[in-house]
């Protein structure tokens, strides 16, 4: 379909989907949003612990692999993206964290104005509905329900936070509150034992309207620039390409590895890169494409003394009696996303908040794979906030369909590895506690020889994958900032009438997973795009270690 809109929005994923609801309650504009990939209406998108097979095809997902890590061995690893409706919020694990209250503090205090705690809960709490009503910190009527989960027939994740109380720090109530350091139940985003994504909430209610057209299956070729005016974008369906114009703006929000291949396909980034790959430069901003983030995650795996897992309902016929009582009423294991229960600790003290991530999983997974390592055990997700190694996204040619170079550079940085060497120690001296003793049976990855510095360090080469929350490569900050590619109004310095909306505007990554703080970066975006009045900054508290600085709990 070729034609003229008021706004054009390349990617409906989580930040595309908010767009298009907010963008289209003004019955006087028109909007056309489009998706490389299909219709979100396969059932393992709707079941919670369908994740798996989500992750590992290729139907709904971008699959890609990134170049050799260098400070990892020279390992590939793989990193899926949603090619859905929805984004990767129909395909991730569902759990929803906001972040830190100081990671926004950050972002404002380098200069993004208006990016601020304070300023941001309410964007928060505007896009949520969650289980409990709304409050101080949470929303009670908002498109995206969140759900809590209910420990009290899971006594091994019970165990697991009450052995981090005895190793000496706090419970909290809520990670999204007051309080994020500290241990307690993971809300997640689901409904009546379904996923709900950012499609369900925010799009579908939008569909009916008049003013919002949807594609999918449309792969965008390139933004079509008039001078310093981003006018119209190309786009494929099938074979067939068409042009759309956007006579007041496009919007990109295709995640942090879509939207810069984008803009440099476009001749937007680095002239060196552009001419390189066969691309007229257009407009030179280098930054495109750098600062590449993303939370490392490695995991440590127990057998479990007691039959407390949920190993036997993921095998046999268990498995098909499991996924048929989802199918009837919603209920069951099917029925959520088994991270139930984490926390988030300091790693040394001197650090005001939270810079590890743990999450306990009553099942352990083969290393590598999806698949269930064939006996009761559990395993601890251990993941660092912010990492110091920062890498790339470049486009390898011309042509849209090649898949770009994506490099992180885990581990580059020392500090990097002395932190998760630390948090492997950590989450030892928690599992070895009196409340996980009668489940922590021998410990089957790394293994109880993997025990000196050089040894863990060794082991967390090998054992590095990813948690999935790449950000940061279009950067937001100000024109003479290197790296900077948007403005604090998420506009693209140096070029009319385009924006980028998504994960790839961070600054800095979060110290949790990024699909909470993706939908509100939209939330927030559509007031700007809109010209409307901010919402009224928060005055809700934050709790931070009264001794942070000599104590690391």
């Amino acid at each position: 379909m070729s034609g003229s809109f008021d706004y054009v929005i390349i990617g409906a994923g989580s930040a595309g989907c908010v767009l298009a609801n907010r963008l289209t309650e003004d019955a006087a504009c028109t909007v056309l949003l489009l998706e490389a990939g299909p219709k979100d209406n396969h059932w393992a998108i709707h079941m919670p612990s369908g994740m798996g097979q989500l992750l590992s095809s290729t139907r709904f997902n971008w699959s890609y692999a990134a170049e050799p890590e260098p400070y990892l061995d020279n390992r590939r690893l793989t990193h899926p993206r949603g090619r859905v409706l929805g984004g990767s919020s129909s395909i991730n694990g569902m759990v929803y964290i906001r972040g830190h209250a100081r990671d926004y503090d950050y972002w404002s205090q380098s200069g993004a104005r208006g990016w601020s705690y304070a300023e941001l809960l309410p964007y928060f709490k505007r896009a949520e509905s969650h289980q409990t009503g709304g409050d101080a910190y949470h929303g009670g009527d908002g498109p995206l329900h969140v759900a809590r989960p209910d420990l009290a027939r899971a006594p091994l994740t019970q165990a697991f936070i009450d052995a981090a109380v005895e190793a000496g720090y706090p419970a909290t109530e809520d990670v999204n509150g007051c309080q994020q350091e500290g241990f307690g139940i993971i809300d997640r985003t689901t409904r009546d034992g379904r996923r709900w994504s950012a499609a369900k909430g925010y799009l579908r209610p939008a569909l009916t309207r008049p003013n919002l057209t949807v594609i999918t299956g449309a792969l965008v070729q390139k933004i079509n620039l008039v001078g310093n005016r981003a006018r119209s974008i190309s786009y494929a369906v099938g074979r067939e390409v068409q042009t759309a114009e956007a006579t007041r703006e496009i919007i990109l929000s295709g995640g942090a590895i879509n939207s810069p291949q984008l803009l440099q396909l476009s001749g937007i980034g680095d002239p060196e890169h552009l001419d390189a790959i066969g691309v007229k430069a257009l407009h030179a901003l280098p930054g495109v494409g750098g600062n590449l983030n993303d939370h490392p995650d490695i995991v440590i795996q127990h057998r479990c003394k007691q039959k407390a897992t949920i190993y036997p309902v993921t095998k046999g016929i268990r498995k098909y009696v499991t996924g048929l009582q989802w199918f009837m009423n919603g209920t069951g294991a099917a029925s959520t996303n088994h991270f139930e229960a984490g926390g988030f600790i300091r790693s040394r003290a001197g650090i005001e908040h939270p810079d590890l991530q743990l999450t306990f999983m009553p099942l352990a997974v083969i290393p590598g794979t999806v698949d269930s390592v064939p006996d009761h055990a559990f395993q601890v997700h251990i993941d660092l906030m912010r990492p110091k190694s920062l890498g790339y996204v470049k486009a390898r040619s011309s042509d849209p369909k090649a898949p770009p170079a994506i490099l992180f550079n885990y581990l580059k940085d020392p500090a990097d590895r002395a932190d998760l060497r630390a948090s492997v120690k950590l989450t030892r001296e928690i599992l070895a506690q009196k409340a996980m003793a009668p489940f922590a049976g021998d410990e089957l990855f790394p293994g109880i020889d993997v025990t000196s510095d050089d040894a863990i360090d060794a082991w967390v080469r090998r054992a590095i994958e990813t948690c999935y929350h790449p950000v940061g490569t279009c950067k937001m900050g100000a024109a003479t900032e290197t790296l900077a590619v948007v403005d604090d109004q998420l506009r693209v310095h140096g070029i009319e009438a385009l924006r980028v909306v998504d994960a790839s505007i961070m600054p800095r990554i979060v110290s949790g997973n990024t699909n909470a703080p993706t939908i509100m970066i939209a939330e927030k975006a559509s007031d700007m795009i809109r010209g409307r009045t901010p919402l009224p900054a928060s005055d809700a508290p934050v709790w931070i270690h009264p001794d942070w600085e000599r104590a690391q709990r």
